[in-house]
C-alpha cells in the first residue's frame, strides 16, 4: 500500500508541476536515467479558443526549444489554435533529438496578405532529426482562398501558401498527422534528405484547385507509406531533381492520381531517378499513374529508372498515361517537342477498371522518343462494360510481358 500511495502522490505532483509552470518556461522530465525538456505552447501564452492569433506564442516556444540542449519536446495540446504563417527554423545546434507533438487543431488565418510568396503556412527549415507526430491537424481553411487561385489559367500566377512545407531538412519523421483544406499544396518537400512519412491523412474537395497532397522536389531518400489522400489535384507529385523516392500503400481519391512532373518547364531542372510506386489504390481519380512533361522544354533533363508496381485502379479515367505534350493552359506559345528523356520505366501488375475507353496512353516526345518502356501483367477493363478498353501510343516502342488488357498498341 505504501508503494502504491507513493506512486499516486508522485503522479499528482507531476501534474501539478505541469499545470503550474510559469509562462515562458520549460519542464524537465526524467525517464530511465535520461532527461528531456518539454516546451508547451500554452506556457508561452497560446490560447486554444480558435480565435486568438497564437503566432507569437508558437514562435516564442520554438525559439526556446531550439536553443535548448539535449532531448527536446515541443507540445501543442488538444484544442483549436489560430495561427498565421509560422516558421520553425534551425539549425538547433545543441539539440540531440527534437519532437513536435501536435495534438491540437491548427487553423490558418484566412488573410492572404499575411503570407509571403511561395511560402508555407507552417514551415520547417534547416533542421536535422525532427519528428512530427501526435495525431493533430493542419487546417488551411482553403475554401476562402480557392476563389483567388488563377494558376490553372495564368502561367504567372501568385502561388497561395502550402499547408506544411519542409525545406532543407534531414532525417525527418512525420507520423500520424492530418492536413485538411489547404490553400495550395498540403505538404511540400524541397531539398530534403532522408524523410519518412507514415499514416498521414490528407483531405480536400475534389474541385479544390492545386491542392496536391504531397509534392516532392529536389529531394532524396524519401519514403511515404500507409497514407490516405483525397484532394483536388495530384495525390502525390514528384517534381524535378528527385532521387531514391519510394511511395507505397497510398489510398488515393478523389484527385489526379500519382504523377511524375510536370517536368521540363524551367531551365536547369534536375533529373528524376530511382522512383518506386507500389501497393497503391486509386479510386475515381482523373489519372492513375501519370508522367507529364512540357512541350518546348527550355533545357534537357531525364526521368529514368522508375517502377510502378501492384497498383489497383477503380474507375480511373486515365489509369496509365505518359503525356510529353503537357499544357494545362488554353494555349501554349510553342509546339516544339519536349526535351525530357524518359527511359527505363516499368509498369507491373496494374489492374482494375478504366472509366474512359483508352486505358493506356503513351504519348512520348517526337524529339526524344521514350526508350525501354515495359508493361508487365496489365489488366484494365473498361468500366462501362459496353466494349473493351484500348491503348494509344506515339513515339514509343514499348515492350510487353505477360497479360496485356487492353491489347498493346499495333
Amino acid at each position: 500500500m505504501t508503494l502504491e500511495y507513493d506512486a499516486k502522490l508522485l503522479l499528482v505532483l507531476v501534474i501539478l508541476c505541469f499545470d503550474g509552470v510559469k509562462a515562458g518556461s520549460s519542464i524537465t522530465s526524467h525517464h530511465s536515467g535520461r532527461s528531456s525538456l518539454v516546451f508547451n505552447v500554452n506556457n508561452f501564452g497560446a490560447q486554444s479558443n480558435g480565435r486568438t492569433d497564437n503566432s507569437k506564442a508558437f514562435i516564442a516556444a520554438w525559439k526556446e526549444a531550439c536553443k535548448a540542449t539535449g532531448k527536446v519536446y515541443l507540445v501543442i495540446p488538444k484544442g483549436t489554435y489560430l495561427i498565421g504563417p509560422v516558421r520553425f527554423a534551425g539549425p538547433c545546434r545543441n539539440v540531440s533529438s527534437l519532437t513536435i507533438r501536435l495534438k491540437g487543431h491548427l487553423k490558418a488565418t484566412a488573410n492572404l496578405s499575411s503570407y509571403e510568396f511561395n511560402a508555407g503556412w507552417v514551415e520547417f527549415a534547416w533542421l536535422e532529426g525532427l519528428t512530427l507526430t501526435g495525431g493533430g491537424t493542419f487546417d488551411g481553411q482553403g475554401s476562402k482562398a480557392w476563389p483567388h487561385n488563377n494558376c490553372p489559367t495564368n502561367s504567372n500566377c501568385k502561388l497561395l501558401p502550402t499547408n506544411v512545407k519542409f525545406v532543407a531538412m534531414n532525417k525527418t519523421v512525420v507520423r500520424g498527422i492530418t492536413s485538411v483544406n489547404s490553400k495550395f499544396f498540403h505538404i511540400a518537400l524541397v531539398e530534403c534528405k532522408n524523410f519518412k512519412g507514415t499514416k498521414i491523412q490528407i483531405s480536400a474537395p475534389g474541385n479544390s484547385p492545386n491542392t496536391d497532397g504531397i509534392h516532392i522536389e529536389r529531394s532524396s531518400g524519401i519514403y511515404i507509406s500507409q497514407s490516405s489522400i483525397g484532394t483536388g489535384d495530384d495525390c502525390v507529385s514528384i517534381g524535378q531533381g528527385n532521387s531514391q523516392v519510394t511511395i507505397s500503400q497510398i489510398s488515393c481519391g478523389p484527385g489526379h492520381g500519382i504523377s511524375v512532373g510536370s517536368l521540363g518547364r524551367y531551365r536547369n531542372e534536375g533529373d528524376v531517378r530511382g522512383l518506386i510506386v507500389r501497393d497503391c489504390r486509386m479510386s475515381g481519380t482523373m489519372n492513375g499513374i501519370r508522367i507529364k512533361t512540357w512541350a518546348d522544354s527550355p533545357g534537357s533533363s531525364a526521368a529514368t529508372n522508375m517502377t510502378f508496381e501492384n497498383i489497383v485502379m477503380n474507375n480511373v479515367t486515365n489509369p496509365i498515361i505518359i503525356d510529353q505534350a503537357y499544357c494545362p493552359f488554353s494555349s501554349c506559345s510553342s509546339q516544339e517537342p519536349s526535351k525530357v528523356k524518359l527511359s527505363e520505366i516499368y509498369f507491373r501488375k496494374i489492374r482494375g477498371t478504366s472509366s474512359s475507353p483508352v486505358a493506356v496512353s503513351l504519348e512520348c516526345s517526337r524529339g526524344i522518343p521514350c526508350q525501354h518502356i515495359y508493361l508487365e501483367d496489365v489488366h484494365l477493363e473498361y468500366s462501362s462494360g459496353e466494349k473493351h478498353a484500348t491503348s494509344s501510343c506515339k513515339n514509343v516502342k514499348a515492350k510487353y510481358i505477360g497479360t496485356q488488357i487492353p491489347p498493346p498498341c499495333a
